[in-house]
C-alpha cells in the first residue's frame, strides 16, 4: 500500500472523523491506506476486538475532500459502523 500523490491519508482520515467525530482517532481506531494493487482506498476500522475493512473509490474520496460530496463516504463508514456495532462481544 502507498499514498495516492494527490490525497494524503491523514487528511482523509480527519474527514472521516469529521463526519463520524465518534469513530476514534486516525492511526489506532481507523487507519486510511491506498491499495495500488486495487486501486482504491481502503478503509480499517478496530473497536473493541473487532475490525472491518471497507474500500473507497478515488473518486468518492477526492469529491469528499474538496467539499462536493461526502455521499459515499459517508454511506461506506456508516454501514461498516452499524457491522461493528451488531458483532457479538
Amino acid at each position: 500500500m502507498s499514498n495516492r500523490p494527490d490525497i494524503d491519508k491523514n487528511e482523509l482520515c480527519e474527514k472521516i472523523r469529521e463526519i463520524y467525530p465518534d469513530i476514534g482517532t486516525c492511526g489506532i481506531d481507523i487507519d486510511v491506506n491506498y491499495s495500488d494493487e486495487q486501486q482504491r482506498w481502503v478503509v480499517d476500522l478496530k473497536k473493541d476486538a473487532h475490525e472491518l475493512k471497507t474500500y473507497l473509490e478515488d473518486g468518492d474520496a477526492e469529491l469528499c475532500l474538496t467539499g462536493k460530496q461526502c455521499v459515499g463516504l459517508g454511506i461506506e463508514i456508516a454501514q461498516l459502523v452499524g457491522n461493528i456495532e451488531r458483532m457479538p462481544g
